[in-house]
């Protein structure tokens, strides 16, 4: 399979925040690549920090409800992420395709995610972190591209959604006392009545 060249025959290409220039002109991507690794630049303590404040929040709302990927994970797999994007823009040249690098992480991220669902007596456990180790890679890959407001809304995002849709779970739980609790229930009995007598 033949991959689009990343060089354009007028000027420079722009992936995320980097511009790669062409072959053979004043600033090579690796150059410009690997100056974002550089820990006395302010570029690289941002990402870090930004990687830290955006996975922190979704895990500390994990670690809160006694979910297995809590603060430290969370951190981990966001930093990852952005660490393995950043390496792959940094070395796009001619022959290679950084973006793959994206498809790669999606790919190991999904087993990751994988591991923490568990099926207990019928019932599958577990997705919901899964989902959410899934929008930390997605996170950290926006971190890597250089978009740290987007990373920061889409954190503050996950965080609203885990909390909201548990508030109207409970709210829905509350509203099933009363007449209709006494029918599921009389409904239950009934179903395990039919299924004792065949």
């Amino acid at each position: 399979m033949i991959y689009p060249r990343l060089w354009g025959t007028i000027g420079p290409v722009t992936l995320g925040r980097h511009r790669v220039e062409r072959p053979g002109s004043q600033a090579s991507s690796k150059e410009m690549g690997m100056s974002i690794f550089d820990p006395s630049a302010a570029e690289f303590w941002t990402r870090v920090g930004v990687a830290i404040a955006s996975a922190g929040l979704i895990g500390f709302e994990r670690q809160m409800r006694g979910k297995p990927v809590g603060v430290r994970t969370s951190i981990l797999i966001c930093l990852g992420t952005s660490i393995f994007v950043e390496l792959g823009v940094a070395s796009g040249n001619a022959q290679a395709d950084p973006t793959r690098v994206i498809g790669q992480v999606v790919t190991g991220v999904g087993f990751l995610g994988a591991g923490v669902m568990l099926a207990r007596g019928g019932v599958v456990t577990g997705v919901t972190t899964a989902a959410v180790i899934w929008i930390l890679a997605a996170i950290g890959a926006c971190i890597g591209l250089g978009h740290h407001a987007a990373a920061l809304v889409f954190s503050g995002l996950t965080v609203a959604l885990l909390i909201g849709v548990g508030l109207l779970e409970g709210g829905f739980n509350r509203l099933r006392t009363g007449v209709y609790a006494q029918e599921d229930a009389e409904e239950q009995r009934a179903a395990g009545g039919n299924v004792n007598s065949e």
